[in-house]
């Protein structure tokens, strides 16, 4: 099961002991402050755990699966995450 933003309001609320607005708020003021940076095409680091970064895709052949219709993807910009060595080795059981 994912962790969903209310989740993390929740927790926060219970672990750091800070309200349920205020847990709101700063959850809400962090994730402001990711869309904004990778919106400006920063890359947003953060030690421990990844690192991401906007990368621009070129328009492409691609295919609809139900139809075999050929069409045209336009060029877009992605979002690309790469985990910290510390994260990758803490997923697979290895703690540093």
């Amino acid at each position: 099961m994912a962790l969903t933003k209310e989740k993390l309001i929740s927790r926060l609320q219970t672990q750091v002991g800070l309200t349920k607005q205020e847990s709101r708020a700063v959850v809400e003021r962090v994730l402001s402050l990711i869309k904004e940076t990778l919106a400006s095409g920063e890359d947003l680091l953060v030690s421990g755990f990844g690192k991401f970064s906007v990368r621009q895709k070129n328009a492409r052949r691609g295919r609809n699966p139900q139809t075999k219709e050929n069409l045209i993807l336009r060029a877009r910009k992605v979002v690309v995450f790469k985990t910290s060595g510390v994260l990758r080795n803490r997923i697979n059981g290895n703690r540093p």
